[in-house]
């Protein structure tokens, strides 16, 4: 059903003259106004043929598409370059609007095709400088058989765009052409490359919690950021890898249950040892350096404009809040009742329409030195390859690992360039043309430092000290003389795109850990499966390119012009990584099974059996990741053994960790209002089970919401909380009260970033919190004439439950009995730029939902949802998989949306309810069963 409720993702709310002109294109196109036949025809034109034969130009054989009863293809051919170049082909059948949008975003050329307002997206990407990388990891990093795997994609997709035009493509592109004169060009096999970068963007690590940090301290002293930042609970979550040691330059794990296979320790090393403890208790940065003390006006003028320029750049996987992540974990044979391993994933990123993957097999029909791929799985369109499942041998998942990678640099800047150990260095620049549709281009030149780009350029809060896009290297000092440089290892070019072959190609662990050394950004969890032996095998391989850092921890920004906290180089100057053969892995634990949901991978430190590199401190805090070794651990303890259906169970698991903390101490607070008294009923025996049903669950995470906003939301300073939210405080910026001047204060950050947004850090915040009754976070002022101040946990608790029962009186209605979590835990899919930056019609036309949903915050159904902003679903398990290693073919996977990226097509949304309910589809993998499930089959030929 269309969508009736229009709460974007991206934050570009005024109604553009072009996108204005796009609605009453597309109404038109929709036959509203302009004869049903006309919509019909302009909708249906771009929708793939599925049956009968095409030609193709450039393939050497003939490649059979056999498509399903939900149009997820299976590719068959007698060489590789035809494979990749079906693939291709078939990927813009399906998807090209996502294609070419994604693309635009990744270069900076937004605004070739949506006009003056995606300027300023595109000037904070070409800083970045995306594309530039990934021309130069085609040019210098990858392989030759990478390249010619990518050169065979980019001909497949030619040759589709060969001939076609407007409504051939899609209902958006026909909009684009007739509002204007765009026309998309050929593909290149940089376009493949460059979308790794967008993945590494979203997967970044710490730099939100950076920023984050540094604003609090203009208003929270470093005790209280402390407490708001509290430690990770090894005692009660356990990390990933559970111990080991580090022995002649290579990783070994203890508790294993069986020796690494031969060679599985020889991943060459791409860096030299770094000392024991690199980077941990080393100060953080500006907070421990004196010199810089002058510069923290300036640094918090330049982090509150860099944090909304970061809100207005669009989140191709998801938002970069603490709760963000994703599942996986993989059971041996031992405890499954297939006898060999099974394996689940489902990574947690951004809602949107298309979903961000595309099922699709790749099969070689006879297996030779010219055909090396028998895989299936999740594929991003616009790229080759498969990126998680499963081949013939081997099947692997993926979860953010969350290594700190980026790290924030203060500039001292002078019109000449900038300082670095005493020294004024020219600005290394590049100019930039940003062209315009409907308008004239736009120049911009963007300064370098050795500490990366300055991302502080592009910002609107200082165009009193200059412009934000057009800059000339001899501009003016900018934030008094500061400025905000960004270092992250995703821009150097480097060698993740070779990775993904060889993974897909990986017959074994050591083939597996080989390729996993090459996934360099983003940083990823990876786990693994084989169905060899006894009872198979199964591991888990920490991969990517982490910096070893001088001086600082990298949980602040650090002194740009002060050389210690430079990251640490060679001899050759080149960048020191922690050498690959001295990351974290397992193989076989006697535990019987590993689980990764971006919790700590490893405790790191300088005692016994701790890891001597510091890879972050800003791991997810274990609330899902324990849950889900829970759950294990409880089904082998009860029965012995796991079943695949167990394993989608586990997936669907809606108990909430905060919920089983705080209801105890809820249940037990006198209430005298009889409205507020029937409300907190509802939790009395709820199991904390956040079903989509739900009274308890609305009602429970409505009082969550309040205790935040009360206890730490109005705590914060006006550039962390939620934009709009106001309040009076006193002009020193406490708590305003009856004898203080007061100052009316709103918040400035964006919906997907504000804080706290309730994630499982602020689950740890407050399980260390609520024993201390009278800590000074449970003080509140008073509200009006009827609430008065708080100043200890159960008063405060009170006031929250009567808030949220009021909120839900105002959202649901009176009526108890009609309530339930799902009415306001909802999620609406978005087409792409089009769906979330139009107005209501043209989301009506190109948009669905919404969907009541069950799950939430740090659950295993991670249902995201920003605690500051609402109950909406931000983010979501954006597939779910479970790979069956006994018989392949007895595996299940479900996406998001569709197969089609064509509104209107049969596949746009056609898994989404199933997906919603948690079930799961059948994964044909041989050709018997593929066959079996084919209903359409296309012969691509020569």
């Amino acid at each position: 059903m269309p969508a009736n409720e229009t709460a974007p993702s991206v934050k570009k709310k005024g109604r553009r003259l072009r996108l204005i002109v796009l609605v009453l294109v597309l109404a038109l196109l929709a036959g509203l106004g302009y004869g049903a036949y006309w919509g019909v025809d302009s909708v249906r034109a771009s929708f793939p043929q599925t049956t009968g034969s095409l030609q193709v130009p450039g393939l050497t054989g003939t490649v059979d598409v056999k498509r399903d009863a939900h149009g997820i293809p299976q590719l068959y051919a007698d060489n590789d370059d035809d494979l990749f170049r079906a693939q291709g082909f078939v990927h813009a059948q399906d998807r090209f609007w996502e294609m070419d949008v994604r693309r635009h975003m990744t270069s900076g050329r937004l605004s070739e095709m949506f006009g003056a307002g995606q300027v300023e997206t595109d000037a904070f990407l070409r800083t970045l400088g995306w594309r530039q990388v990934a021309q130069a990891e085609y040019d210098k990093k990858l392989s030759d058989e990478t390249k010619k795997n990518l050169q065979s994609y980019a001909d497949g997709v030619n040759a589709y765009l060969k001939g076609k035009s407007g409504k051939d493509l899609s209902v958006e592109h026909a909009a684009l052409k007739l509002s204007g004169d765009y026309q998309p060009e050929q593909w290149s096999p940089v376009d493949s490359v460059a979308w790794l970068k967008a993945m590494a963007w979203d997967l970044r690590g710490n730099m939100q919690d950076e920023i984050d940090r540094a604003l609090m301290a203009s208003k929270l002293t470093q005790a209280q950021i402390d407490e708001l930042y509290p430690p990770y609970p090894f005692d009660r979550n356990k990390p990933v890898v559970e111990g080991g040691k580090i022995e002649g330059g290579k990783f070994v794990p203890q508790a294993s249950g069986g020796s690494a296979p031969a060679g599985s320790g020889s991943v060459a090393a791409t860096g030299s040892q770094a000392s024991t403890g690199s980077g941990a208790g080393n100060g953080t940065g500006l907070a421990d350096n004196a010199t810089a003390q002058g510069a923290a006006v300036g640094l918090r003028t330049q982090l509150t404009s860099l944090a909304k320029t970061l809100d207005e750049i669009p989140a191709i996987l998801g938002p970069n809040g603490s709760g963000i992540g994703s599942n996986s974990w993989v059971i041996s044979g031992k405890y499954t009742t297939t006898g060999k391993p099974l394996l689940a994933n489902d990574p947690h990123l951004s809602p949107q329409l298309p979903s961000v993957w595309y099922q699709m097999g790749l099969h070689c029909r006879t297996a030779s030195a010219q055909c090396q791929y028998d895989v299936s799985g999740y594929t991003f369109s616009g790229m080759p390859g498969v990126v998680i499942g499963h081949n013939a041998d081997i099947a692997w998942g993926m979860t953010n690992l969350g290594a700190d990678v980026t790290d924030l640099y203060l500039e001292q800047v002078r019109p000449e360039g900038y300082v670095y150990d005493n020294k004024v260095i020219p600005f290394t620049t590049r100019d930039e043309v940003i062209k315009v549709a409907g308008g004239a281009a736009k120049k911009m030149t963007v300064r370098i430092t050795n500490n990366g780009p300055l991302v502080s350029d592009r910002s609107d809060e200082l165009a009193a000290v200059g412009s934000r896009a057009p800059v000339a290297s001899s501009a003016p000092d900018r934030g008094n003389g500061y400025a905000v440089a960004l270092r992250w290892t995703a821009l150097e070019p480097g060698r993740s795109m070779d990775a993904v072959f060889k993974l897909n190609r990986a017959k074994d662990f050591n083939e597996f850990r080989k390729a996993a050394a090459d996934f360099e950004v983003p940083s990823q969890n990876l786990i693994y499966a084989d169905g060899k032996g006894q009872s198979g095998s199964i591991g888990y391989q920490a991969p990517g390119r982490i910096p070893v850092r001088g001086a600082g921890d990298g949980r602040m920004p650090a002194p740009g012009w002060d050389s210690k906290y430079a990251w640490k180089t060679g001899k050759d100057g080149s960048v020191e990584y922690i050498p690959q053969s001295e990351l974290p892995f397992e193989y076989n634990p006697s535990r019987g099974y590993i689980v990764t949901a971006n919790q700590a991978v490893v405790e790191s430190g300088t005692g016994a059996g701790k890891y001597p590199y510091l890879l972050t401190t800003d791991w997810g805090y274990g609330a899902r990741s324990q849950r889900i070794n829970d759950l294990i651990e409880a089904k082998i303890k009860d029965s012995g053994k796991i079943s695949t259906d167990d394993m989608r169970a586990m997936q669907m698991d809606n108990s909430s960790e905060i919920a089983a903390l705080l209801i105890p101490m809820l249940a037990k607070i006198e209430v005298s209002d009889p409205d507020v008294r029937s409300a907190q009923k509802l939790l009395e025996g709820w199991n904390y089970t956040q079903e989509n049903d739900s009274a308890a669950a609305a009602y429970f995470n409505a009082v969550w919401r309040n205790i935040l906003k009360l206890a730490f939301g109005d705590k914060m300073p006006k550039e962390l909380r939620i934009e709009g939210s106001c309040m009076n405080v006193r002009a020193d910026s406490g708590p305003a009260d009856e004898l203080s001047e007061v100052v009316r204060e709103c918040g400035t950050r964006g919906d997907d970033s504000a804080q706290p947004d309730g994630g499982d850090r602020w689950f740890e915040v407050v399980r260390r919190l609520v024993k201390d009754e009278k800590s000074p976070w449970w003080s509140a002022p008073k509200k009006g004439f009827a609430q008065p101040a708080t100043t200890t946990r159960d008063e405060l608790f009170g006031r929250a439950m009567e808030d949220a029962r009021w909120e839900l009186t105002a959202k649901l209605g009176k009526d108890q009995s009609t309530w339930s979590w799902g009415r306001l835990h909802q999620l609406t899919l978005k087409n792409q730029t089009i769906g979330t930056e139009g107005p209501g019609f043209m989301q009506w036309l190109l948009n669905r939902g919404p969907w009541n949903l069950g799950g939430g915050e740090a659950t295993v159904n991670a249902t995201g949802w920003n605690a500051s902003s609402g109950y909406g679903v931000t983010w979501v398990p954006s597939m779910r998989m479970v790979v069956n290693l006994n018989d392949l073919d007895k595996s299940r996977w479900i996406n998001l949306t569709g197969a089609s990226g064509h509104a209107y097509n049969a596949h746009y949304t056609d898994q989404t309810t199933m997906w919603a309910k948690g079930e799961l589809l059948d994964w044909p993998f041989g050709k018997d069963a593929v066959d079996k499930a084919t209903v359409d089959t296309l012969t691509l030929k020569p």
